[in-house]
């Protein structure tokens, strides 16, 4: 994976609170920084707090791999794409990049299925979900 693999970028400044005994970010914090740039541009994109739609993304799956460490200080690029845009659900495929770097630090995904916020049935994404990440999804 390299840089130009995605279309949307967060910058996220790590935290000395973020390290671990050995002077790295401790690993749980990757998956905070995913989750922070996944939010951030699904609050960007009106997929997240719109009033327009009646459905709420749940985490069904997750995964993290490591290829380099983090420190402090250190400002980062959290890179999303989409890899899978299905009927209910979508796989968003993040990426670690310390900023500058053209070689992730850590890769990972997370699946979210879209439910009604009231049953936790299933429901299929509109219309304007899909078109609002369409832009994000890999060939």
């Amino acid at each position: 994976m390299a840089r130009s693999d995605y279309g949307y970028f967060t910058p996220i400044v790590t935290r000395w609170a973020d390290c671990d005994a050995y002077g790295h970010v401790n690993n749980a914090q990757y998956y905070s920084y995913f989750d922070s740039a996944l939010t951030t541009m699904l609050i960007d994109r009106g997929v997240l707090r719109s009033t327009d739609w009646d459905s709420i993304g749940l985490c069904i799956e997750s995964q993290c791999q490591f290829h380099a460490s983090l420190e402090f200080p250190a400002t980062l690029d959290v890179a999303v794409r989409i890899g899978k845009l299905g009927g209910k659900s979508i796989r968003y495929e993040l990426a670690i990049f310390e900023q500058g770097a053209e070689q992730p630090s850590a890769t990972g995904y997370f699946v979210h299925v879209f439910v009604d916020p009231a049953t936790r049935r299933p429901v299929e994404l509109t219309p304007g979900q899909r078109e609002a990440v369409a832009d994000l999804v890999t060939g």
